[in-house]
């Protein structure tokens, strides 16, 4: 096989994911009529969704924040590849497994709503993140801003380039309970100085679900000539967005969260400008300093997971990208307004709809976060994660497409009984 046999098979193999969701896709005809609010209501619809997932019965999953699994038809999708690649080994590796990879980033970039060529397929949102926290140019002296709500594995890298180059760290706490966009943003404002270099901010804070006006930051931020690097970890296939549209110039992502890819996969978006001023993590030769490739170059890599980058996309975008987010906003509504305002309990998550979408974090007062966690497992078989810091004493609840309200149901009574 040689090949443009070769690209052609795999194009038609990603091609026929159509047919394999053709029972998801006359579901959504049956809907597609109706606006997003009210599918988000209609349990019938995803309780269909529902039917796509193998799920264990042994426990409610509500911690979908760290890793979304598949649906079967993903999962059989990446199976194939699996196969494929196995079948044709050496050969895949050095004859098109970089157009294909490069093929998968493009439909992303399409997906998320930047240049193809302002953007690469990663192994995960850390990974794309240090590439630039460590790659910039720092001197001693140069300052980068930060909030302590942001995920640990950027902070420690900013401590690692700090100790290395003499560079200093601003953190500051975002509230999370904001009145406005403008105490966020002033907030960021006025903790920049002439030295500041870049300015990290989430899109979604991963331990409440708080999404942030990145827009308002970003352009405050250049009007004072500070480039702002986005972690996004928890936004691509959560909410409806646009990377042109935020007006950042870094942006970092998981593709293994909210789109379902399987694990090991992020993107990472970089604004044309600033490519050539990075250091890749590995050196690469045979690019130019303004190609993104060159930030790429990881060694060998799980190439069936960049395949099935494309079958999560249409699996997303068969459901509906507002449809997704109306539901995730709804389930986490759902649960939360029924106990917010006890007596006990302590919602870490902003009171205005809007600030968040699908996550949001509980706690029990006078009890460990861990505590609880173990609590909502043992007894009530609710699996969830514990959040103990910056601020946040709770659990982190996450649910998917399709956790059920029966499910949500079942979380309310247990926090209830918590409470006493």
């Amino acid at each position: 096989m040689n090949k443009r046999t070769f690209l052609k098979t795999t194009s038609l193999l990603t091609l026929g994911s159509i047919s394999a969701f053709s029972a998801l896709g006359k579901m959504v005809e049956a809907i597609a009529h109706l606006p997003p609010d009210t599918v988000a209501k209609d349990e019938d619809f995803w309780a269909s969704i529902r039917k796509g997932y193998n799920l264990k019965s042994e426990y409610i999953n509500l911690e979908n924040g760290y890793y979304c699994i598949q649906p079967q038809e993903i999962l059989d999708r990446y199976v194939e590849h699996i196969r494929e690649v196995n079948l044709q080994g050496a050969y895949y590796m050095r004859t098109v497994q970089f157009d294909n990879k490069k093929a998968a980033a493009a439909k992303v970039a399409e997906l998320v709503g930047c240049a193809p060529d302002e953007l690469i397929i990663t192994r995960n949102t850390t990974e794309s993140l240090d590439l630039i926290i460590s790659g910039m140019n720092w001197k001693p002296g140069d300052e980068a801003i930060m909030a302590e709500q942001d995920y640990g594995s950027m902070l420690e890298m900013f401590k690692q380039v700090s100790k290395r180059y003499g560079m200093v760290n601003k953190i500051l706490s975002v509230p999370q309970d904001p009145k406005s966009d403008d105490e966020i943003v002033s907030l960021y404002a006025n903790a920049i100085t002439p030295n500041t270099k870049l300015l990290m901010v989430c899109h979604m804070i991963n331990i409440t679900g708080h999404i942030l006006p990145v827009r308002k930051i970003c352009d405050m931020a250049h009007s004072r000539g500070v480039p702002v690097i986005v972690d996004g970890a928890h936004a691509v296939a959560h909410i409806k967005f646009a990377i042109r549209d935020l007006n950042c110039d870094y942006y970092g992502a998981s593709l293994h969260k909210w789109l379902s890819v399987p694990l090991g996969a992020g993107m990472l978006y970089v604004k044309k400008e600033h490519t050539s001023h990075l250091w890749p993590l590995f050196a690469e030769t045979g690019k130019n300093d303004d190609d993104i490739l060159r930030l790429n170059h990881t060694g060998t890599s799980p190439v069936p997971t960049d395949l099935t980058v494309a079958d999560a996309i249409d699996y997303y975008q068969k459901i509906g990208a507002e449809r997704k987010e109306a539901r995730l906003r709804y389930l986490q509504n759902y649960w939360v307004n029924k106990v917010r305002g006890l007596p006990q309990v302590v919602i870490y998550t902003p009171t205005d709809p809007a600030r968040s979408c699908g996550i949001a974090n509980v706690g029990i007062k006078g009890m460990k976060p861990g505590d609880l966690q173990k609590t909502l497992l043992d007894k009530y078989k609710i699996y969830t994660v514990a959040i103990d810091g910056a601020g946040v004493y709770g659990c982190r609840i996450t649910p998917n497409v399709y956790t059920t309200t029966a499910e949500l149901d079942t979380l309310v009574e247990a926090l209830k009984q918590i409470n006493g």
